[in-house]
C-alpha cells in the first residue's frame, strides 16, 4: 500500500483550488439512476469513491462515461439491481442505490453498507422510511431487499438528521404517488444540491436546507446538466494546514457560507481570515491559541473537520476540549497524535488537548479518511520526518491532496505500494 512522508516545519504559502463535493457527487450520481434520459455531471472529483459509485452504475446496467472532471450518465436499462457487497463494503455511500432502484425500478438488493470504521452508522432510517413510502423491506443474508410496484407519498420522521438517509428519501419520494414530508431532516449543503439537480430534471421539492423537506411525487424524470458544488470539507482542510503551519493560503473556487463554523474557530484562534464571493484568505501567526470545539450536523462545526481541528490544536497555547457528538467512534487518530508526542487525554466522547507547541515526526496509521488529513496536517507542523500509512483512506475523499500541498510548499511525496518508487509531489 502507498504511504506518504512529509518532512514538517514548511509554511504553507500560496493559492489552492477546491475539487468539487465528494459528498455531493456521489448522491448526484446515484440518482441518475431515477431517469433513462443522459445526465451530464461536471465538477466532479477524481477520488477513489467517485470510482467507485461509477463502477457500480455500470454493473446495474448504466452507461457511464468520464473525462477529466465531467461524468455522463444515462440508464436506458438495468442488468441488474444487486448492489453486492465487494463494493459496497469499501463504500457507505453505496446504500444510495437503494432509493432510486426501488422508485423507478420496484426493486433493489443492496448490502449493507461499509466504509470508515468511525462507529455505527445504522440504515434502519433509510429502511424504516422506505417502509412507511410503501416498501417491503428485509434483510437476508446481509442484503437489504425492497419491493414496491410504486411507492406512495406519506410523512416520514427521521430520529436523527441522517445525511444519506434524507438524501435516500427525498429520491425515492420523487417518483412516489403523491406528497412525501421529511421531518427532521439533515440540511447539509450536499442535499441542498441534490435537491437542486433533481429539481432540474422534473422533481418537485421544497424545504431542502431546512429540516422540513416537501416531495411531490411526478411520474417521471428527464435528464440535465450539473455543476456539483465545492467540497467545504477540503476547503477547510487546506485552511486549517495553512493554520497549523503558520502560512498564508488562499482557497479558491468555494463557497464560503458553507464554512461559517470552521472560520469562526479558526478566527477564534487567532487567524486572520478574508472572506470573498468564492474564496478565502487566511494569514495565521507563528502560534494559534487553544479553542474548545464541538461537533455537530449542519449548520455546525463538522465531523469530517475534527481530527484536523484536534491536529491544529496539538500546536496551539494552552488547553482545548474537543467533543464529538456524531460518531461514537471517532477518536481513534488520538492514539496516532499521541505517538507524535501530542498531550491529549480521551474522556468519554471529549478530547482534552494541552497545546504543546511540539510534535515530532514519526510513523503513523490512518484509521479513516478524515484521520488521515489529520495526521498529514501533524506531520507537516512537526519537527522531522513524519510517515502515514493506509492512505488508500486518503484516496476515497481528497483530490491530488500530496500535489496540491506541494504546490503551497509542503515537504511531502507518496511513496508508492509493493514494486513502485518514490512520486515527489
Amino acid at each position: 500500500m502507498d504511504r506518504i512522508v512529509i518532512t514538517g516545519g514548511s509554511p504553507l504559502r500560496g493559492e489552492v483550488r477546491i475539487s468539487g463535493a465528494k459528498n455531493a457527487a456521489l448522491p448526484i450520481l446515484a440518482s441518475t439512476l431515477l431517469s433513462g434520459e443522459e445526465c451530464v455531471i461536471t465538477n466532479v472529483p477524481a477520488v477513489v469513491d467517485v470510482r467507485t459509485m461509477a463502477t457500480l452504475l455500470g454493473m446495474l446496467g448504466a452507461s457511464v462515461s468520464a473525462e477529466g472532471s465531467r461524468v455522463a450518465v444515462s440508464v436506458q436499462a438495468l442488468a441488474s439491481t444487486e448492489a453486492p457487497y465487494a463494493l459496497v463494503k469499501t463504500m457507505r455511500a453505496s446504500v444510495l442505490v437503494l432509493g432510486p432502484l426501488v422508485a423507478r425500478w420496484g426493486e433493489a438488493t443492496v448490502s449493507l453498507p461499509g466504509g470508515c470504521a468511525i462507529g455505527t452508522r445504522p440504515v434502519n432510517l433509510h429502511l424504516s422510511g422506505l417502509a412507511k413510502l410503501g416498501a417491503e423491506v428485509t434483510i437476508e443474508h446481509g442484503y437489504i431487499r425492497a419491493r414496491a410496484r410504486r411507492l406512495r407519498g406519506t410523512t416520514i420522521y427521521l430520529d436523527f438528521p441522517t445525511v444519506t438517509g434524507t438524501e435516500n428519501l427525498m429520491m425515492a419520494a420523487c417518483l412516489a404517488e403523491g406528497t412525501t414530508v421529511i421531518e427532521n431532516a439533515a440540511k447539509e449543503p450536499e442535499i441542498t444540491d441534490l435537491a437542486s439537480f433533481l429539481v432540474k430534471r422534473g422533481a418537485r421539492i421544497s424545504g431542502a436546507g431546512t429540516d422540513l423537506i416537501t416531495v411531490e411525487g411526478v411520474r417521471e424524470l428527464r435528464g440535465a446538466d450539473h455543476e456539483v458544488i465545492p467540497d467545504r470539507i477540503e476547503a477547510g482542510t487546506y485552511l486549517a494546514a495553512g493554520a497549523i503551519t503558520g502560512g498564508d493560503v488562499e482557497i479558491t473556487r468555494c463557497q464560503p457560507r458553507h464554512l461559517e463554523a470552521v472560520v469562526m474557530k479558526l478566527r477564534e484562534s487567532g487567524a486572520q481570515v478574508v472572506e470573498a464571493k468564492e474564496s478565502i484568505r487566511l494569514k495565521a501567526p507563528r502560534r494559534l491559541k487553544g479553542v474548545d470545539v464541538k461537533t455537530f450536523a449542519y449548520p455546525g462545526f463538522p465531523t469530517d473537520m475534527q481530527a484536523q481541528i484536534m491536529a491544529l490544536m496539538c500546536m496551539a497555547e494552552g488547553p482545548s476540549v474537543i467533543t464529538e457528538t456524531v460518531f461514537e467512534s471517532r477518536l481513534i487518530h488520538v492514539l496516532e497524535l499521541q505517538r507524535m508526542g501530542a498531550d491529549i487525554k480521551v474522556e468519554g466522547n471529549h478530547a482534552v488537548v494541552s497545546g504543546t507547541g511540539t510534535l515530532t515526526g514519526a510513523p503513523v496509521m490512518a484509521s479513516d479518511l478524515r484521520a488521515s488529513a489529520g495526521l498529514i496536517l501533524a506531520g507537516m507542523a512537526a519537527e522531522g520526518e513524519t510517515e502515514i500509512s493506509r492512505v488508500y483512506h486518503l484516496d476515497r475523499g481528497y483530490e491530488r491532496i500530496e500535489e496540491k500541498l506541494g504546490n503551497l510548499g509542503a515537504v511531502i511525496r507518496r511513496v508508492k505500494g509493493e514494486g513502485g518508487g518514490a512520486a515527489a509531489a
